[in-house]
């Protein structure tokens, strides 16, 4: 076992038990205070960085603690400003998450898990393997590196962030939560809430107990299809979790936190894109105030998937504009650089 390993992660503590560690060093504890201000809220990965704590305490912190912190491996730039990253993490796993610069937004889109095991059909990252959850540092970490990002590159700080990257959020839930407390509390990065989106494949029970956390930040759901047959054929997850069961997860969802939903929805040519697809989404969206997403496919490798033909995108987008449903139709960002929705799949995962 390597020195590093046998080192405590000081970000996996909260504040109450930092002091009390320190407490136990015989320091004072107003000095866990420093350096917990220090990894939050100035976003420090080296002790070194901690320029009020004395060299002594320092040095005392280095040989006990770790800081893990997730570091740039290489970024590839879209002719659209896009950036996608290459990051890597302490144990040389790789994950991707992506900088998404509009003229109304600076979007970071950041990854949960490393790979994923959901095994969607049209999606890169559903061909790995999962190889493990990432830690809530892990996720603070991309919105520290991709926020740094915008600011160096286009003069602008992150605006929104979205839990759309590598991996199911819903299934990481605790370790997701933690970061966005972390990013959203006024002793971390003090964003709000309502500036993040989590994004699922559908987890009914999972949906539940977001509704009993009552979360502050949007929901929005890969549907991509309102009918389960084909909805099975293309997420595999559905077997287990119903549009019906979606549905009264959502109505619970909502019951409890007045938080609509958003529908993210690819059009896959000659699949889900008819008018007879419509009705169904259409329909599926009377159960809670919701909006749809219409989103550009993205070719990838693995899969036989097209993107739907442009006329009948606009015809199924305004189908459903005329139920009164609340639709975009979304131009997929960061294409040439495998960045765009979708397309997210490290070559190399580590270990």
């Amino acid at each position: 076992m390597s020195a590093a390993s046998t080192k405590l992660d000081i970000r996996s503590f909260s504040l109450e038990n930092l002091r009390s560690k320190f407490i136990e060093l015989n320091e004072k504890p107003f000095r866990a205070n420093q350096i917990y201000e220090w990894i939050w809220k100035k976003s420090a990965t080296t002790f070194d960085e901690m320029t009020n704590i004395s060299k002594d305490l320092r040095d005392k912190l280095k040989e006990i603690f770790v800081i893990n912190a997730v570091k740039i491996n290489s970024s590839q730039f879209s002719s659209d400003k896009t950036i996608k990253n290459s990051f890597i993490l302490h144990d040389t796993h790789l994950i991707e998450g992506v900088l998404i610069p509009t003229p109304e937004r600076m979007t970071a889109c950041v990854s949960s898990q490393v790979g994923c095991s959901l095994t969607c059909k049209f999606c890169a990252t559903g061909y790995m393997d999962r190889k493990r959850n990432l830690n809530p540092d892990e996720i603070y970490d991309q919105v520290v590196l991709i926020d740094k990002q915008a600011k160096e590159n286009y003069g602008i700080p992150l605006t929104n962030i979205v839990y759309m990257g590598m991996g199911e959020p819903l299934l990481n839930y605790a370790n997701v939560l933690k970061s966005i407390e972390r990013i959203t509390s006024e002793d971390g990065l003090n964003m709000a809430s309502k500036r993040i989106t989590v994004s699922t494949a559908g987890i009914a029970k999972m949906i539940k107990k977001l509704g009993d956390d009552n979360v502050k930040f949007n929901l929005a759901l890969s549907l991509h299809a309102a009918n389960d047959q084909k909805r099975n054929e293309i997420m595999p997850i559905n077997e287990q979790n119903s549009l019906q069961a979606l549905a009264e997860a959502l109505k619970y969802f909502y019951a409890k936190t007045k938080n609509p939903v958003t529908y993210e929805y690819i059009v896959f040519n000659d699949f889900n894109d008819g008018i007879e697809d419509a009705r169904e989404l259409a329909k599926f969206c009377k159960h809670i105030p919701c909006k749809v997403n219409i989103i550009e496919y993205n070719p990838i490798s693995f899969a036989d998937f097209a993107n739907a033909q442009e006329d009948k995108i606009e015809a199924f987008a305004e189908h459903l504009r005329k139920q009164g449903v609340t639709t975009n139709i979304r131009r997929s960002r960061g294409k040439d650089i495998d960045a765009a929705c979708g397309q997210l799949a490290v070559k190399e995962t580590g270990k």
